[in-house]
């Protein structure tokens, strides 16, 4: 399990420099660039990332179980999911009415993709995994509010159908062959 707190510490540390450090995080721009900081910012949470998926799969065959979700959380949880990968899909598309909506499509994908996967693993592992990812985005909305960052003025309907083409290709191909191939589990086993 160590790996994998280790990867959740360093994925969402990196992710948290902005909201607890934004004096070194400008310091650090200043000093290396933009493209410099991104970088190191971009390797970080690519090691951050890579330790999770590892942490995880070697930490969930032993981890405990605190509750079984009943069988019809699987359903609802294939729709968040949806949801969720259209959110993030929105976040790299021109403002439509989604993004408008969301005002962060980014962190309220992660939030109900953290969200749906809690309500199907109740083993420890998936509890630290998506209960930690769940806290920071609620954390980082509060932190985005306060900094008083821009939301998108809602634009043409067309990058709406891009948000939603984009989210849903991806859904299905994670959903049915890189969920297995990256976890090693299969959403609809």
């Amino acid at each position: 399990m160590i790996w994998l707190v280790l990867g959740i510490f360093v994925f969402l540390g990196i992710h948290s420099v902005r909201m607890v450090a934004p004096g070194w995080r400008d310091q650090q721009i200043e000093t290396r660039g933009i493209n410099g900081w991104k970088g190191i910012y971009a390797l970080v949470s690519a090691v951050g990332l890579g330790l999770i998926i590892w942490g995880f799969i070697q930490a969930r065959p032993d981890a405990a179980f605190f509750y079984e979700p009943p069988a019809f959380m699987r359903h609802i949880s294939y729709l968040l999911i949806w949801i969720a990968f259209v959110a993030l899909a929105a976040s790299s598309f021109a403002a439509g009415k989604i993004k408008a909506m969301l005002k962060h499509p980014m962190i309220t994908g992660v939030k109900i993709w953290a969200f749906a996967h809690l309500l199907v693993n109740g083993d420890l592992a998936s509890i630290l995994l998506f209960g930690s990812f769940l806290a920071w985005t609620i954390w980082n909305r509060i932190a985005v509010k306060r900094r008083g960052d821009l939301t998108p003025v809602a634009g043409p309907v067309i990058n709406d159908v891009k948000s939603l083409v984009a989210g849903t290709v991806f859904y299905v191909i994670f959903a049915f062959w890189a969920h297995e191939w990256l976890i090693g589990v299969s959403p609809f086993v």
